[in-house]
């Protein structure tokens, strides 16, 4: 029920607490927060973000009834089990990944909440998303990240809030979240996109920033033909990145070559080239690969490296502020940094934010939740007071 500091929510799956920043951002108060998480380094990023947190550790342990009064129940359990991107994928309900899920039932079941909120990803068996279905007794809502964000990302969403519409188009693209593009500033000398020379220009407005040639999402995978098996670069044409994951090589940047400065060398300052076609591969440390020109890449002409998205690039893309994941508070209470490996993996495996206070904006004008049954669901009644 709502409270006076706020609602009740238990997290399941919670890693880096995505959920907790999506009711901030959803202007709903939260009361007690309670968190199921066995990853240490996403436990450690909740912990800095929100010390006030409560951890249960691993959910297959967990003993729900101890939750009363519960308002939210939310989380998303691991879709690598479901993803078209694993080789042989789970596809009926005797593997971890349905195990896992049946959790999240069971904690819907003794806990009562009076909302429910579950993710996974959109490109899971069609069977499997029947079996959810027919457990929650309610049709899916596919959202896609773009929406809201720089990168494709469908996700499906269970929930019995109601009456949830698509987000509106923010318009944010590649451009817009990276840290090396050129952002057209006050008086900034830039190049034109359009004209192609320099022009002195005092124009705020995002949509015209001053770049040669955008940045392009892409990715580095293994393809295999009647040639062989190698690595591949597949361009995006639309803006966008690819859905943020663990493998780093999933979502990538093509990125044109600095090739000098105007002025002091300030962000609206800087140069790109416009001659050439050259690709230069990265390398798995980083920087440029040796091999140059080694597929035929559909670019614009232009310099371009391909690079891995920084932390914060990719913070940005699941809409968490800059830094969200830099620090952490460890098992002793020591406050730690986290390394770039573990940020990754720890974004990779979040939610969008924007998405989640989103579908949670819905629930706002319900202000005494105990005067209405739950909407649409499994669920027929609440705890008894």
């Amino acid at each position: 029920m709502f409270l006076k500091n706020g609602v009740n929510v238990v997290s399941l799956f919670d890693g880096i607490s995505c959920g907790r920043l999506a009711f901030e951002k959803a202007g709903i108060k939260v009361g007690a927060y309670s968190a199921f998480e066995i990853d240490k380094y996403a436990k450690a990023v909740s912990c800095y973000n929100y010390p006030d947190i409560k951890h249960y550790g691993d959910v297959l342990e967990a003993d729900f009834s101890q939750f009363t009064d519960v308002d939210f129940v939310i989380g998303g359990s691991p879709c690598t089990f479901w993803s078209i991107a694993k080789n042989n994928r789970e596809t009926d309900k005797n593997g971890i990944g349905w195990k896992l899920f049946m959790k999240f039932i069971e904690a819907v079941k003794i806990i009562k909440p009076k909302y429910f909120l579950y993710e996974n990803v959109a490109s899971m068996p069609e069977n499997i998303k029947e079996y959810i279905t027919e457990e929650f007794q309610t049709e899916p809502i596919m959202i896609n990240s773009a929406l809201v964000s720089a990168q494709q990302r469908k996700r499906l969403y269970w929930t019995n809030i109601r009456n949830v519409i698509q987000p509106d188009d923010k318009g944010i693209f590649l451009k817009d979240i990276i840290e090396s593009g050129i952002t057209v500033r006050e008086k900034s000398l830039c190049i034109d996109t359009y004209k192609g020379i320099n022009y002195s220009s005092f124009n705020k407005q995002r949509a015209k920033r001053g770049m040669v040639y955008e940045p392009i999402g892409a990715a580095l995978r293994t393809r295999e033909d009647k040639t062989g098996k190698f690595k591949r670069l597949e361009v995006r044409k639309d803006d966008k990145l690819n859905s943020l994951t663990t493998v780093l090589t999933d979502s990538m940047v093509c990125q044109p070559i600095r090739v000098g400065t105007v002025g002091k060398g300030g962000q609206g300052e800087r140069v790109y080239s416009v001659f050439g076609k050259t690709v230069c591969l990265a390398a798995n440390g980083g920087g440029r690969g040796a091999q140059t020109g080694l597929y035929k890449i559909d670019l614009p002409d232009g310099d371009y490296i391909v690079r891995k998205l920084t932390p914060a690039e990719a913070e940005r893309c699941q809409t968490l502020p800059d830094n969200y994941t830099c620090f952490g508070i460890d098992d002793m209470g020591r406050k730690i940094k986290i390394s770039n490996t573990q940020r990754y993996k720890c974004i990779g495996n979040g939610w969008t934010a924007d998405v989640i206070a989103h579908i949670l904006s819905f629930t706002k004008n319900n202000v005494n939740l105990l005067d209405t049954e739950p909407n649409g669901s499994f669920l027929v009644q609440r705890n008894a007071d």
